[in-house]
């Protein structure tokens, strides 16, 4: 493995540790009193309290000024600037501490702990004047450089998507920001979590490995078990496991959990997501919208103080009630079509008639499902309810008390996507078989999201389900709502991506192919040029100049290229 310059030098800075007998990652404890947040909150009218505080983070930036210093330390909180005196640390003769172990082997991303006491420096910054420190961790790898000015505008960011989404731990280091988006997703959770516990719903956990992917009309993941000699989904969905909870004689349950679906990805789908499902006896669709807006409200609160999110240029709005559309009714608003008067083959006609793309093995109801994401979905901003979908697109929903051919179910949208998806459930066995065969069916068409047959689901039906409503709620999707990202990548912390392609370590006569003369390959290595993309990427101007500095400090003689020759390098 060829390192850089500086990882090589924070490597040397390790050893040099462990020869002065500092253990550069210590076992014990460190215990900490306070944290930056704290302080900065709360010493300007408490300053008695910090008169001793024992405070640890990463460093993130220095000045030395010969026998004093100041650096700049981060916890989990916020920043607060340290104030190091040689004199204060070495208060005797030998001062190593300060010249040899602070001044020369730390480097920023180190984790260090500090004691001493709190003050305001001259120039009024809340400030912690250290009388002790110990390294926690030596980093060996440089953070990039992000430089903030004095009004806190950030320059040279680490902002390239792909590597802040492979690396969010460096993310989540130079960009202390993003912390808040995952605070306030965690929020919305608990806030959830909180108000179904109020109503006395049970949480529980419902298998992730299944033997029929179903609940959901999606492609799902496949396994397979060695010791059980069996193929294996990953969940599309929580629902059957959790209505079989229902049958059992809860009351209310409720899941928080991963569901896993092989799809497409783009900005506002990832393979694995996030939701919530919950399930309440003796409740209909109806009843579930009024639940809906009151949590949603609560959330809003919890989340940002207000039932008001900023979005893009819009300001969307979770305050309760929310406007009430059938998916039909919202079809014939936006494009005047309208479906209900149509057989399928008009439908599909006239989906062609507008370029879209469909085929025989789609029903009518896939088709208006398909006209709805195509000429509606955008138009919807504010939270709504679009409700009495077809019945073929809601095979486990109950038939529309007044609606032939539609089901009682809603999807809730936000600024053009949904949020949320719930039924009055389907606890009529005999019918429930019937819309499994009419699902076997679509898939004999060529439909491969079509739900399987699931033999023991009914089995449990047929013990008795009570009027049951259920939910689902993508955490995902909400959280991007009431935090203002519009990709889906930004609020989960680890996103899927593509393998990442290693970097193949140019040779010699890699850089020689290049116009690279061989008395300058080591250079180039020594500046982490080390392949030939990195070479191509380069700014010739930038390899000129860091190329008279290596010169010097590899001792090469031979007489500098002109700048003219490097930029064939580049070429």
């Amino acid at each position: 493995m060829l390192l850089s310059e500086q990882e090589i030098l924070r490597r040397q800075k390790r050893e040099e540790l462990i020869k002065m007998g500092i253990e550069p990652y210590p076992a014990e404890e460190f215990v900490v009193n306070v944290t930056a947040a704290d302080i900065i909150k709360n010493y300007e009218n408490n300053k008695i309290d910090y008169k001793h505080v024992t405070i640890a983070g990463r460093l993130m930036g220095f000045r030395i000024m010969g026998s004093a210093a100041f650096a700049e330390l981060q916890d989990s909180t916020d920043r607060i600037q340290l104030y190091f005196r040689r004199d204060d640390l070495c208060p005797g003769e030998d001062k190593t501490l300060y010249n040899t172990v602070f001044k020369k082997l730390l480097d920023i991303g180190d984790i260090i702990g500090v004691t001493g006491f709190v003050f305001t420096t001259q120039t009024g910054e809340i400030s912690v004047h250290v009388q002790e420190f110990k390294i926690l961790n030596k980093s060996l790898r440089p953070l990039p450089v992000v430089k903030r000015d004095e009004d806190g505008n950030i320059h040279d960011g680490f902002t390239d998507p792909e590597l802040r989404y492979r690396q969010r731990y460096v993310d989540l280091i130079v960009n202390p920001e993003v912390r808040q988006i995952f605070q306030k997703r965690a929020r919305i959770i608990t806030t959830m979590r909180s108000y179904f516990d109020s109503k006395n719903w049970l949480e529980v956990e419902t298998p992730v490995l299944q033997t029929i992917h179903g609940g959901a009309a999606a492609r799902p993941f496949e396994t397979h078990h060695n010791a059980l000699d069996t193929d294996l989904f990953l969940r599309i969905a929580t629902e059957l496991h959790l209505k079989r909870l229902i049958v059992g004689g809860f009351e209310g349950v409720y899941e928080f959990g991963k569901l896993f679906r092989n799809e497409g990805m783009d900005r506002t789908h990832n393979p694995e997501f996030t939701t919530v499902e919950l399930y309440v006896a003796y409740k209909d669709y109806l009843w579930m919208m009024n639940m809906t807006e009151e949590v949603l409200e609560q959330v809003a609160l919890a989340v940002n103080g207000t039932t008001k999110a900023k979005f893009g240029d819009t300001e969307l709005d979770f305050a309760g009630p929310y406007p009430r559309l059938s998916i039909t009714d919202a079809i014939h608003q936006y494009t005047g079509l309208n479906v209900e008067a149509l057989d399928e083959a008009a439908i599909r006609a006239q989906c062609r008639a507008w370029g879209m793309e469909v085929n025989d093995s789609m029903g009518k109801g896939k088709l208006i499902d398909e006209i709805f994401g195509e000429k509606v979905e955008e138009h919807i901003i504010q939270p709504t309810f679009i409700t009495d979908h077809p019945v073929e697109m809601s095979p486990l929903t109950k038939k529309h008390r007044e609606k032939p051919g539609m089901v009682e179910r809603f999807e809730l949208f936000v600024n053009g996507k949904e949020i949320a998806n719930a039924y009055s459930e389907l606890n009529d066995p005999i019918e429930q078989r019937e819309r499994f065969e009419d699902q076997l069916k679509l898939k004999e068409r060529g439909d491969d999201e079509a739900m399987e047959m699931d033999d023991d689901f009914l089995r449990s039906l047929e013990y008795g389900m009570p009027p049951t409503s259920g939910i689902g709620i993508g955490i995902d999707r909400l959280t991007m709502m009431l935090t203002n990202n519009s990709s889906i990548q930004e609020v989960i912390f680890f996103p899927q991506m593509r393998p990442e392609k290693k970097a193949e370590i140019a040779k010699e006569a890699d850089y020689i192919a290049a116009n690279v003369p061989a008395v300058w390959i080591p250079a180039l290595q020594k500046m982490n040029i080390l392949t030939i993309e990195q070479l191509k990427a380069a700014s010739p101007n930038k390899i000129f100049n860091d190329l008279g500095g290596m010169r010097k400090k590899l001792k090469i003689d031979e007489k500098m290229p002109a700048l003219d020759d490097i930029k064939t390098w580049v070429e």
